[in-house]
């Protein structure tokens, strides 16, 4: 029972340390005839590896994939598809300190109080590196869906950092690609670069939330009960470092809703059933509505900062810690192309299981 794996019939096993050689992802449940194009899984890596700009880790890394398996003459076999990712900038040495002592607000105690063991390097399987892996899966999700699902897009951005939150009369998704914060609002942005540059010159960090949204999402996805669609969303992004919380559509702000409030009225469009509003975020009963899937998830603060935090060690002494190294002032930058990778791996799923269960399209037809 490793729990290094996730899906049901797409299924990621992702492997490999921080400061190990390698890390990367197997991925089994890939259709056969898809086309995987190593230069197009290398745009979404791109997207998410570290030292691009002043607001994220200085670490250098490639993040070159390399596929080992599972794809002949440009096409997936229907066999598992060995995604593998070198590490070539570890610094090691910078993690000296931590060896004894625990990082407060980090996973370094609870792995060490659970296995008795752990690999203070970078944090080990902890790190936030890991998600390499998840977003080179993510890749062949995509290359899937857009085979099966043509139009189907997925998109995510920074909707808040710290107390500041966009302004959503001003959200334009051009935006997104235009500013190192994914944010889809450029003043904002704006005020954002000034915060954090502000916070990581003091030694400090800060949180976020992300947004992730899917378009073009079929009617049908998920099941009653135990295999919703957003129950395997929300378990999804929760699994993504640092994320303490998720919410689907309105999320926690439905509960200041009436039931006027919140109903999504229907009306017959030209081609089926429309919604006059999307408070559901596109699940209703754990299945696909058809409208926008949207998630929101909140990033907690990094646990690795210069400002000198009261912990204890190993053998149980007192002390104050200062992390050195290279490290996210605020992860939730990063988090956008990761939220992104497994939005599109669960959809995928989800499609999976819908055709194998009940074949193409909804059964029940309206109209």
């Amino acid at each position: 029972m490793s729990f290094n794996t996730f899906g049901h019939l797409f299924r990621v096993t992702t492997w490999g340390e921080s400061h190990g050689p390698a890390l990367g992802a197997t991925v089994d449940g890939c259709p056969p005839g898809i086309q995987i194009d190593p230069t197009a899984i290398q745009h979404w890596l791109d997207r998410r590896k570290p030292g691009q700009n002043r607001f994220t880790t200085q670490r250098r890394e490639p993040d070159e994939v390399e596929i080992l398996s599972g794809v002949f003459e440009g096409q997936s076999t229907g066999t598992p598809i060995q995604l593998m990712i070198r590490n070539t900038d570890q610094r090691s040495k910078d993690y000296g300190e931590i060896a004894q002592a625990f990082r407060p607000g980090h996973a370094d105690i609870t792995y060490w109080q659970k296995y008795g063991i752990r690999d203070y390097r970078g944090g080990g399987r902890s790190s936030a590196r890991e998600t390499a892996a998840r977003v080179a899966a993510g890749g062949v999700a995509r290359a899937a869906l857009a085979a099966l699902v043509p139009g189907l897009q997925i998109i995510g951005y920074m909707v808040q950092m710290g107390p500041q939150a966009i302004d959503r009369s001003r959200l334009d998704l051009e935006e997104v690609e235009r500013n190192p914060f994914w944010c889809p609002d450029a003043t904002t942005a704006a005020a954002w670069a000034d915060q954090l540059d502000g916070l990581r010159k003091s030694g400090n960090s800060v949180g976020a939330i992300i947004e992730v949204v899917a378009r073009g999402v079929p009617v049908g996805l998920g099941a009653p009960v135990y295999g919703k669609l957003d129950t395997d969303l929300a378990a999804a992004m929760m699994s993504i470092n640092a994320v303490k919380g998720v919410e689907i559509g309105d999320g926690m702000a439905a509960a200041a809703l009436t039931g006027i409030d919140n109903a999504d009225e229907i009306r017959m469009g030209p081609n089926g059933p429309e919604y006059l509003s999307n408070h559901a975020g596109g699940i209703l009963g754990g299945i696909s509505t058809g409208q926008d899937v949207v998630v929101r998830f909140a990033v907690k603060p990094t646990s690795s900062i210069l400002t000198p935090r009261r912990t204890v060690t190993r053998d149980g002494q007192e002390t104050d810690l200062i992390t050195k190294g290279r490290h996210d002032p605020c992860v939730g930058i990063r988090a956008v192309p990761v939220a992104e990778a497994m939005m599109a791996c669960v959809i995928l799923d989800h499609l999976l299981l819908h055709r194998g269960q009940v074949g193409a399209g909804p059964r029940g037809q309206i109209g």
